[in-house]
């Protein structure tokens, strides 16, 4: 499904840990590394398309993670003709996204990138938030960049947050 611009709704998927590092995936029997993401079926809203996508490709569920925030509107990329499918070449140009920031809660062990009959990743790392800007193949950069600077404000405030409630239990 496609927009009147060109674009498929899409969500990505920012997942992370107690570190504030990030769930890295490396795509199927590829040395491509990216977040999360997936379409948005029709009449499926973008935060239940995120649960959808989570389990899918990273076998989490809603109580695994703890939603942090989510960008305010759909971020957009390009995506250059030579990778676009035949079929859609004629108005397809990219996907737009809305982001969403999560934290794990649940174990590690809870990730499970063979939840599906179709893996979209064969391996996993924590990164550092930063990085994947640089590592992420090209047209994504700009609206990794986007999504992570925008979403950042949730973790700083969730260390404030955290800071306030420890400093609270060493009150006397």
């Amino acid at each position: 499904m496609l927009d009147k611009e060109g674009y498929r709704p899409n969500v990505g998927i920012i997942i992370t840990n107690q570190n504030n590092q990030v769930f890295w995936g490396k795509r199927v029997r590829e040395y491509a590394w990216q977040f999360p993401q997936g379409g948005i079926k029709p009449g499926e809203s973008p935060e239940t398309a995120m649960y959808r996508e989570l389990m899918e490709e990273v076998g989490l569920s809603s109580h695994h993670v703890r939603i942090l925030g989510r960008t305010k509107d759909w971020l957009r990329y390009d995506v250059p003709n030579h990778w676009v499918r035949r079929d859609w070449q004629s108005r397809y140009r990219g996907q737009k996204q809305i982001w969403y920031l999560l934290r794990l809660i649940g174990r590690e062990t809870d990730i499970c990138l063979r939840s599906s009959i179709k893996p979209e990743f064969d391996a996993w790392r924590w990164h550092d938030y930063w990085a994947p800007i640089e590592e992420v193949i090209d047209f994504k950069q700009e609206v990794y960049t986007q999504a992570l600077s925008e979403l950042a404000q949730y973790l700083q405030s969730l260390e404030s947050r955290e800071l306030f409630i420890q400093r609270q239990n060493k009150a006397p």
